[in-house]
């Protein structure tokens, strides 16, 4: 559809938004939604059906493409925007005549890799509606009406191919029943995010004028534990790390050599509790020294946040918990967090050997004002510190002969974190479309958990960045037997009908 085609549709829409109280817009966006169940959930399931890890092109561009005419369908002027050999971004335009204000709204359509093996031998890539847990009974996709508690299962239906679709569907609802977008949108759907966003500064960079916008809202993490939407105005940033430590160069007895052979997993125990306490302290020297404080209004949203770790410590099983806090206020702190080990093997595999190597992966979260180089700096400072000798590429024999304590450190590229600010307009407006929507106050959290590239916009386009999360907090995003519940979907389709329609300032 051309630009003028489009301009025309929306013309004809009107200006209703304008005049039209909250709860009338969420009655009929759900009176349409409820007609169209079925065809939502259809589209949903087109879309996960598409392999979509990053580090396969061919399948990337084929959901590249697929979006393509999910956009053009809703009247985008959309295109794919790449820079040098990245995966490409998909980009949509779709202008709102007299709107006062542009927002791009940013999802990713790539996901994690997934083993079939972890999904009890199903494909994770085949959507499948089911009752509730990944083993209650299979519902036909083709099924009207839906329970609310049913789950669609596949990776990425919840992390992000979910809110893309719930995006979509707002915009098909609000058409239905002739409201104008309040603002120009356009969406900027990236196909990397979850390879760490390697590409993204550059894309960003390259089509600088193209993406310009009075505001960022991202479609990303889940909801609250208690169920309840949220308006996050921040995300932490992250940095991985594998450490590798080095000991005879072949496997030796343990009898024979025990006790006199340096034993690589032993010393990478060692060097990871000189990096972290048992209570998640960070060791590392300096390492807190560029946090910034939080702000009052950050404080007061926090201490109002609803307590949620009793239910959470009985759900996981959980005698204690990492500092003794609540669980936003460490979600406010860097953490370090060791996300596997491996030497040699274990349970029937095992054998009474000393190992040659031992590596650990690691994944830093970072706050404001963080940033990747100095956690670096940092962190290679203080394992010096700790008696190791470091380098990057794999040691040969004569360092592995000169030093005692090797470890070889390998980063990756990571990013900082974001926090906006809570009392901007923007900020405010956000959140009064959301509670107008609603009809109670949504949750305030200053700053999400996991990790989103924000920064990443805040540093190139110098543009506010907030996030309005819809998918379940039981997800199993990242894992086996990722799922979305409809009613967080249902709920999406209103939120960002909210947004779009509601945005003021």
């Amino acid at each position: 559809m051309t630009r003028t085609i489009a301009i025309a549709l929306l013309l004809t829409l009107g200006t209703a938004a304008e005049a039209q109280a909250p709860a009338e817009l969420k009655q009929q966006v759900r009176a349409w939604r409820t007609a169209h169940e079925k065809e939502v959930v259809g589209e949903l399931a087109g879309l996960l059906a598409l392999r979509n890890v990053a580090s396969d092109r061919a399948d990337i561009q084929r959901n590249a493409d697929h979006l393509l005419g999910l956009l053009r369908k809703r009247g985008f002027q959309a295109r794919l925007l790449t820079a040098g050999d990245s995966p490409p971004a998909v980009y949509g335009e779709l202008p709102s005549p007299g709107a006062k204000h542009t927002v791009v709204f940013y999802a990713h359509y790539d996901g994690q890799p997934a083993d079939p093996a972890d999904w009890g031998g199903a494909d994770p890539w085949k959507p499948v509606l089911r009752a509730g847990g990944p083993d209650s009974g299979e519902i036909p996709l083709g099924s009207s009406p839906l329970d609310p508690e049913a789950r669609l299962y596949a990776r990425s239906a919840s992390d992000d191919k979910g809110p893309i679709v719930a995006m979509l569907a707002a915009l098909d609802a609000l058409r239905a029943a002739g409201v104008k977008p309040s603002v120009n949108i356009k969406m900027f759907l990236e196909g990397e995010e979850e390879a760490g966003s390697t590409h993204l500064t550059s894309i960003v960079r390259e089509h600088r004028d193209l993406l310009a916008a009075d505001a960022w809202i991202l479609a990303d993490g889940p909801v609250h534990q208690t169920r309840k939407l949220q308006v996050v105005f921040g995300a932490r940033g992250v940095m991985g790390l594998e450490l590798t430590t080095y000991g005879p160069a072949r496997a030796l007895h343990s009898g024979h050599y025990g006790n006199w052979a340096p034993n690589p997993a032993a010393l990478l125990v060692e060097l990871l509790a000189g990096l972290r306490g048992p209570d998640g302290e960070i060791r590392i020297a300096g390492f807190g020294d560029e946090v910034r404080p939080l702000t009052e209004s950050e404080k007061a949203a926090t201490a109002a946040m609803p307590p949620v770790e009793e239910e959470l410590r009985n759900e996981l099983a959980l005698a204690w918990t990492e500092g003794g806090e609540r669980l936003l206020d460490s979600v406010m702190r860097p953490a370090l967090n060791v996300r596997g080990l491996q030497s040699a093997q274990v349970g029937a595999g095992a054998r009474n050997a000393i190992p040659t190597e031992a590596t650990a992966s690691i994944d830093f979260r970072l706050v404001p004002d963080q940033t990747p180089a100095k956690v670096r700096e940092r962190t290679e400072t203080h394992i010096r510190s700790l008696g190791f000798h470091v380098v990057h590429d794999v040691p040969d024999a004569e360092t592995r002969r000169k030093h005692p304590r090797v470890v070889r450190l390998q980063w990756e590229d990571g990013y900082a974190a974001a926090r906006t600010s809570m009392d901007l307009p923007v900020s405010r407006a956000v959140v009064r479309a959301i509670d107008g929507m609603l009809g109670e106050p949504a949750l305030r959290v200053p700053m999400l958990g996991g990790s989103v590239p924000i920064s990443m916009f805040v540093d190139t386009l110098n543009v506010p960045v907030i996030t309005m999360p819809i998918v379940n907090h039981d997800n199993n995003q990242h894992a086996a037997h990722e799922n979305l519940r409809l009613q967080n979907l249902w709920d999406g389709i209103e939120v960002f009908a909210a947004l779009f329609a509601g945005l003021d300032w």
